[in-house]
């Protein structure tokens, strides 16, 4: 699916929590809908069956507890995307990547396909299986990750053994380590470990710009990846690095992509994050000589030093942009020419927003926060929930494929397309009540954590002001709609 994510770690970060987070937004043409649920641990030795590609994996002991984001229609599998296990390690999947033809002709991806043809005829081919994808990974990793480079290593190890179908970057966390996994063709894998004191973005396309072979096969201490990456890369002359030294080299331009549809869909996106991180970095306005990166550049690095330390309001506002301040805006009053030019991070098809953070100054119990957002980004709110917890509100658990405003998923879809008809009018409405909704969920939070309060409890009074608050909203942007509709008329009857 298409995403937007970005990871800030332990000293880039506000209060040295370690935070991931991922917009999981719908493919073109299509609205997913979200629930926020905690799952019990897996029962060992029960079977796990991918849908998409038929694939049965038996699952292992050890399984723990564990918050997710699935889909609300089950026809295409879990699809659980994000989420925080009881031993606070946090999981993001995925972001999906570009690739290019030398790789994937090197290592095909894992793609289901049915039988053809009649069983017992010559020409009959029998089912083949696909490897794992997005719908499968958070189910079959979280439950088992015991820490970030954990999660990792496990992965690693399915993708080794049953392959994939798809290019997927995937991001695991704990309190101490951000790792971000990306999958190289249909068995192979590379992972880096986020630095400290940095920030990742990660458009759609595949990312790392380093990578470091020596360690990968040495110490592991910065750098993980699938055990014969070496030799498979030197046997299809993959590395096309100059002069990175020894052991280095660059795996965007190894594994990934620089077309032209990247320089519309993906670059952009990286851009106006680091843009707004990193203002001074610029001019960012053009890639004329002089300046550091425009919204087409190749070269906007995988990973950075923020200006100023990163908050998680920083984080929502990243991850709802659609190029504010620039003739690229489609709300904006930029030429028609620029207008809608470049793919918006804040779009029609986002259908949550998960932002994992662990705090580093509370007891373990209550470090780890799932914060969530429904619906478009550019007219919704970021809320946080205690992750280390059993259940979660049904305003947020419930949510089915009906339209209701009983659910938060379905009230923030409507907010956003009454609102998105009436922008300027609506845009004072959403802004209230984006700050807000937000301030008042993390001072519950807050109150919560100077008493010892129940989590649970907790979780369902942010709930339930999530449902007063977005009901008050949706209708101010009704009645703001309504009073533009086309076929008003000045004259009343009263």
């Amino acid at each position: 699916m298409p995403c937007t994510t970005i990871l800030v770690g332990k000293r880039a970060s506000y209060d040295g929590s370690t935070i991931v987070a991922r917009n999981e937004d719908s493919p073109g043409g299509q609205f997913e809908a979200k629930r926020f649920v905690a799952r019990e641990a897996p029962q060992a030795g029960s079977v796990y069956k991918s849908v998409l590609s038929h694939l049965e994996i038996p699952l292992p002991e050890g399984g723990m507890r564990y918050t997710a984001m699935p889909n609300a229609d089950l026809r295409e599998g879990l699809w659980e995307a994000a989420g925080f296990n009881e031993r606070n390690v946090g999981m993001s999947a995925t972001e999906t990547l570009t690739s290019n033809e030398r790789v994937l002709a090197a290592d095909p991806l894992v793609e289901y396909r049915a039988a053809r043809g009649t069983e017992g005829d010559k020409d009959f081919e029998p089912e083949r299986l696909g490897g794992i994808g997005e719908e499968d990974m958070v189910t079959l990793v979280l439950p088992y990750a015991t820490s970030a480079r954990d999660g990792v290593e496990r992965l690693g190890e399915l993708l080794e053994r049953y392959g994939t179908y798809e290019m997927n970057g995937i991001a695991f966390s704990d309190a101490d380590e951000i790792w971000w996994l990306e999958t190289v063709g249909g068995h192979h894998w590379i992972a880096r470990r986020v630095p400290d004191d940095c920030y990742v973005t990660m458009p759609n396309q595949l990312g790392i710009d380093d990578f470091d072979l020596n360690d990968a096969f040495g110490e592991k201490r910065e750098y993980l990846c699938s055990a014969d990456l070496r030799e498979w890369m030197d046997a299809h002359h993959l590395d096309l690095t100059l002069g990175m030294g020894a052991g280095h080299f660059n795996p965007r331009d190894a594994f990934g992509s620089h077309s032209d549809a990247d320089h519309v869909y993906n670059t952009p996106r990286a851009w106006d994050m680091q843009r707004f991180l990193n203002p001074h970095a610029g001019p960012w306005e053009t890639a004329a000589p002089g300046a550091d990166f425009g919204p087409e550049s190749d070269c906007i690095p995988w990973c950075r030093e923020p200006e100023r330390k990163v908050t998680v309001e920083d984080v929502k506002y990243v991850l709802s942009l659609h190029y504010q301040g620039t003739p690229y805006d489609p709300y904006g009053s930029g030429p028609a020419s620029t207008r809608g030019l470049y793919r918006p991070i804040g779009i029609n098809r986002n259908c949550q927003l998960a932002v994992l953070q662990l705090r580093p100054h509370v007891d373990e119990k209550r470090a780890a926060l799932q914060w969530v957002s429904l619906g478009s980004n550019a007219f919704n709110a970021l809320v946080p929930f205690y992750a280390n917890v059993s259940a979660t509100p049904a305003y947020l658990a419930d949510t089915t494929t009906r339209v209701t405003t009983d659910s938060f998923y379905w009230a923030n879809r409507l907010v956003a397309a009454l609102a998105d008809g009436a922008y300027a009018a609506c845009l004072p409405h959403v802004e209230r009540y984006q700050e807000r909704l937000t301030s008042r969920c993390a001072a519950l939070v807050l109150a919560c954590d100077a008493q010892d309060g129940d989590l649970e409890a907790c979780n369902q009074a942010i709930a339930d002001e999530c449902r007063r608050e977005t009901d008050d909203l949706l209708d101010k942007v009704l009645f703001e709609a309504s009073m533009r509709m086309g076929n008003g008329f000045s004259r009343s009857d009263n």
